[in-house]
């Protein structure tokens, strides 16, 4: 990784909304845009059917409703189960995939464009009316069979892993049938697969991947693998007086309040990338030497605005010369 330099050749672009977020399409070839973008949404539209909390006619849906019970599931379904609970083990916990239930108690029980909009700073409320215990390590999955179970009780939410995941996958086909590298931004997690452009992709990161180019924030560029941002200042509602964001800290089965609002990471997947964006969020000052001893390269933007760069991400003010 590296401050951004400037890209010589032109890249192929699309942008459209899937899995209830934004999805931007870059390519090498401008000529390869068509079929790559018929790639990523045939990729999208599978996983949204397998792996949707909020479709009920999704595998995932079918899968909660049967808690306690072992049930036949899918090859992507299997997949992001097994990625979801590799997520868990890995984050010691910190990125669990049995908080739906927190996430719905929280508000959280449609897509977030549905609900009342924030009128505030996020905050977590001083009680819950119900606690949830997490389970996942108690999730049983039988990839012989394929077949999983998760505990009575609990609900999956994958929203931590799959979206990543799933930009991972949709770069990889792109990449196969444009014959040139491709990048994805699902709702700013970014994967890139093939070949990168003269100068690595450029990728501004901030609070907000919906941000104007002008918003406060840093541009940098990668050249393969994939950067995932997490935010607690992006997804956020209102519920019973509170404002709440989509970041749960499985220890009080309320949304974060910690030293952190944004981390970004990047890894050699987006995956991986996510995965450790997100645990950085829930585990507060702790994160930056976690995330060292890791070799992630990661920028932590604490709640007053100040950033942390973690192992070889671009000095702040290296970038700005750069780009000036």
């Amino acid at each position: 990784m590296r401050a951004s330099v400037r890209t010589a050749a032109p890249l192929g672009s699309a942008a459209w909304e899937a899995l209830g977020t934004s999805v931007v399409l870059r390519v090498c070839d401008p000529e390869a845009l068509a079929r790559a973008r018929a790639t990523v949404e045939g990729e999208l539209a599978a996983i949204d059917l397998a792996c949707s909390r909020f479709r009920p006619d999704s595998e995932l849906s079918r899968l909660n409703a049967r808690a306690g019970r072992s049930t036949q599931v899918g090859p992507l379904l299997m997949e992001v189960l097994e990625v979801a609970v590799r997520a868990a083990e890995c984050s010691d916990g910190d990125v669990d995939p049995t908080l739906g239930r927190s996430l719905e108690l929280a508000g959280y029980d449609r897509d977030w464009r549905l609900l009342a909009p924030a009128t505030g700073q996020p905050e977590a409320p001083a009680a819950i009316a119900v606690r949830v215990r997490a389970g996942w390590r108690e999730i049983v999955l039988d990839g012989a069979s394929r077949s999983a179970r998760v505990p009575a009780g609990v609900r999956l939410d994958l929203g931590a892993s799959a979206k990543a995941w799933a930009a991972d996958r949709a770069a990889a086909a792109a990449a196969g049938v444009a014959g040139c590298g491709v990048l994805v931004s699902l709702g700013g997690d970014i994967a890139t697969a093939g070949s990168a452009p003269e100068g690595g992709w450029r990728i501004r990161v901030t609070d907000d991947h919906r941000s104007h180019p002008s918003a406060p924030g840093q541009t940098v560029s990668i050249r393969s693998g994939g950067l995932a941002t997490s935010s607690t200042t992006v997804r956020r509602w209102s519920h019973d007086g509170h404002t709440m964001h989509h970041i749960i800290d499985p220890r009080t089965g309320v949304p974060v309040r910690g030293t952190w609002r944004t981390a970004s990471v990047a890894a050699a997947t987006c995956t991986d990338a996510n995965i450790a964006a997100t645990a950085a969020l829930v585990r507060g000052a702790p994160a930056a030497g976690w995330l060292a001893a890791l070799g992630l390269p990661a920028r932590l933007l604490d709640t007053e605005g100040e950033v942390t760069a973690v192992g070889a991400w671009p000095a702040q003010d290296a970038m700005e010369a750069l780009a000036a």
